[in-house]
């Protein structure tokens, strides 16, 4: 069962298929298609981690949800019985969607803000999740916004519950700028098949918006909300990206 419920007025609810397939959108897929950020392996853990957690039948909240392409991937022959995904852009919910189909449980798609839907979640209080899912999408707040929500999402967790965050981590020596830096070299090293101009809209994206935190800042705000474990159950090569659960 899948239903798509408006909560927010966005500029881009109302995107055509012509005006959200642009340019980075395309950049986008392209990443995706040729492994640039390691979707492959992280889905793979995060399947293990659905699999291997979840005996019973399970709740999932899927914040900046995407096109649920990896996600629904990851989530086959699983336990889980609800899907919630919430993202910004009504087409790519809409792609998400037939994503989703294939997954034998109830889909309900929101489109908003996730850091602000959450706020309504949590004073509505009327649901409780298993597993919540951001997935490179909490490095695009500040470290005080960051600390805000996920003490919020705290109050969502079931017991027993995870909030499983898949993201861009700094080193403990590194700041933003020698992160940034960092993280550039290896895109013009390894993301080969980017042109001059795509690798200037990764450049300027990454520039702009990434503020990634260290494991030790995410693991200390974890023991501020007192959840009972944090644990890091992937990093990739490159050392940019992990898979962190917090542990309700």
């Amino acid at each position: 069962m899948s239903s798509t419920t408006q909560l927010k007025s966005s500029e881009e609810a109302s995107f055509g298929p012509k005006e959200f397939f642009n340019e980075q959108w395309k950049v986008y897929q392209k990443v995706l298609n040729n492994n640039y950020m390691g979707h492959r392996e992280v889905y793979c853990i995060l399947h293990e981690i659905l699999v291997g957690y979840f005996q019973k039948p399970f709740k999932m909240l899927d914040l900046g949800c995407g096109d649920a392409s990896f996600t629904a991937q990851a989530l086959l022959n699983t336990n889980i019985v609800s899907y919630e995904g919430i993202d910004l852009s009504t087409p790519a919910l809409e792609i998400a969607k037939q994503n989703m189909a294939r997954i034998q449980c109830d889909a309900t798609f929101t489109q908003g803000d996730f850091s602000e839907l959450v706020s309504q979640l949590v004073q509505a209080q009327q649901n409780r999740f298993d597993a919540i899912l951001i997935s490179f999408a909490l490095h695009h707040l500040h470290l005080q916004q960051k600390d805000y929500f996920i003490g919020q999402l705290k109050s969502l967790l079931s017991s027993g519950g995870i909030f499983i965050l898949i993201d861009v981590v700094r080193n403990e020596v590194e700041d933003r700028e020698s992160y940034i830096q960092r993280y550039l070299e290896g895109v013009q090293k390894h993301w080969s098949l980017l042109t001059p101009q795509e690798y200037s809209m990764v450049e300027n994206h990454i520039s702009s918006s990434d503020f990634p935190e260290t494991q030790q800042t995410l693991q200390e705000i974890s023991q501020k909300y007192n959840f009972t474990q944090f644990k890091c159950l992937y990093c990739d090569p490159q050392n940019t990206t992990q898979v962190l659960c917090f542990y309700q």
